[in-house]
């Protein structure tokens, strides 16, 4: 039995804290005197209020959420802070139409960064500081900021935690969720601050400085201007962004364990390894791809930082651009497509299938042979030196079973609308792993302005579904979901 008034009073604090969140926007528009602070002000009011009443609605703080009411929630939720992230762009008018409007709503909260926003620089600045929040607010899960409130309602919101990380193999700093929630939270802070700080040394004016780290950190690509990060060609800001990206798609336990002095640990685990050695691997093969393609008189250092940003920014997902990586040539271009499908770190910022289930599945292909060869033998699989259990690897292998069937589906479903097969190969991939910039007419240098309705709509729900990595809101469509016990 689903009890509703759990999860109307969770997602009323959320949308509370939502609110408040979003009237730290109004400080930033009177100060460059954008003419955005009443929108803002409306909006943060409504969404505030109507938080207050989901919250009050039947309150009840007696016992703990189970399963379904978890999962529900977290679905609920990301689709409730969705629409009323919306309310500024509706209210100011400066985005008219409500599927654009939802699109770039669902594309912040979900740090993905796909824009419909062909000028992005006439936008007011107030509401260009949100339209970075949402994605810094999505980059940590609107959900664990909850989890740190949740539990003075009290209410249990482990159930929670299991949800918005459902297949997702994340190492526990605490035992207790409160204690994640406030550890994750200072590091996360911790490093925007400090990124702050570098863009600003480094000629960022103040406002950009902050909209840039807020991305950065979430991993989500939103930029100021239309250029992105190219419209800086400055070797100290492009550097620092890409240490953070880097950094964004680390495993937050591990970051924890590094940051207090647990080197060694760091060094032994074997994502981090791999991650590492993915990124400096891709990199030299795109420098060596890339490098006819600039003229003679170009500096080194120069083609090194383009090709270097750009795999950061796709491998962890974040979507930014120095310089169009399909200009380059087709193989550059087939390099960074198939880098849409690999992720950063689990536990960390980053969207995609994560490097974690490509080095399980990997093991436990080749691990296969040794079987056949030896059928009555038991060779586990093992990570970081630890037996990885026969239900993690069926959850692994249908999680990219999924993922390639939604794949297809989704390219089957677009091909409808007459997208050329490049764009729809590049808008699909990108939408389910949250990516931001495709291929084609969706490019770095582009935007998803131009396509139909329809599809901006099944895109967006696919950045929720890649966001909340996949079985958390597949799992509210099973018949077995709904099914009393």
């Amino acid at each position: 039995m689903i009890n509703f008034e759990h999860i109307s009073n969770f997602i009323g604090v959320t949308l509370i804290i939502l609110g408040m969140l979003m009237a730290t926007s109004i400080p930033v528009a009177l100060m460059l005197e954008s003419g955005d602070h009443w929108p803002l002000s409306i909006s943060s009011l409504i969404t505030v209020a109507f938080g207050a009443l989901l919250w009050y609605y039947k309150f009840n703080t007696q016992g703990s959420l189970n399963r379904r009411e978890a999962y529900l929630s977290v679905f609920l939720t990301w689709f409730a802070v969705s629409l009323f992230s919306m309310l500024p762009f509706l209210i100011s008018g400066s985005i008219p139409s409500v599927v654009d409007v939802f699109f770039e709503s669902v594309s912040g909260i979900t740090t993905t960064g796909a824009t419909i926003l062909d000028d992005i620089e006439i936008i007011p600045e107030g509401l260009l500081y949100w339209r970075s929040m949402t994605q810094w607010i999505g980059g940590m899960g609107i959900i664990l900021l909850g989890l740190a409130i949740f539990p003075l309602l009290g209410m249990g919101g482990a159930e929670l935690f299991v949800a918005e990380n459902s297949g997702n193999l994340v190492d526990r700093i605490h035992p207790r969720v409160k204690e994640i929630a406030k550890w994750i939270w200072i590091i996360y802070l911790g490093m925007t601050l400090v990124l702050i700080g570098l863009l600003c040394i480094g000629g960022m004016n103040w406002f950009d400085s902050i909209n840039h780290a807020y991305t950065t950190m979430a991993t989500g690509g939103f930029s100021t201007k239309n250029a992105s990060v190219g419209h800086w060609d400055v070797p100290f800001i492009q550097y620092s962004i890409i240490l953070f990206m880097f950094l964004s798609g680390v495993n937050y336990s591990i970051l924890y364990l590094g940051f207090v002095g647990n080197l060694k640990a760091v060094y032994k685990n074997e994502e981090v390894r791999w991650y590492v050695a993915l990124l400096l691997g891709i990199t030299a093969i795109v420098l060596l791809v890339i490098y006819p393609e600039y003229e003679s008189n170009e500096s080194l250092e120069k083609i090194f930082r383009d090709g270097l940003f750009q795999v950061v920014s796709i491998l962890t997902t974040t979507g930014y651009a120095s310089a169009d990586y399909t200009a380059w040539n087709p193989t550059a271009t087939m390099i960074f497509f198939i880098l849409f499908f690999t992720g950063a770190c689990a536990g960390s910022t980053s969207g995609g299938i994560k490097i974690t289930r490509h080095i399980l599945f990997l093991k436990n292909t080749l691990l296969e042979f040794k079987r056949i060869l030896h059928p009555r033998a038991i060779i586990p699989v093992k990570l970081n030196g630890n037996v990885v259990k026969g239900k993690t690897m069926t959850n692994i292998i249908i999680f990219l079973l999924l993922h390639i069937f939604l794949f297809v589906t989704g390219i089957f479903f677009v091909s409808l609308f007459g997208i050329e097969f490049e764009t729809n190969l590049g808008i699909v991939a990108s939408a389910l792993n949250n990516i931001g910039p495709a291929l084609g007419e969706a490019g770095p240098t582009e935007t998803y302005a131009n396509l139909p309705g329809a599809v901006k709509i099944f895109l967006a729900f696919y950045m929720i579904l890649g966001r909340l990595e996949l079985f958390t809101v597949l799992v509210i469509f099973s018949p077995y979901f709904w099914k009393r016990n």
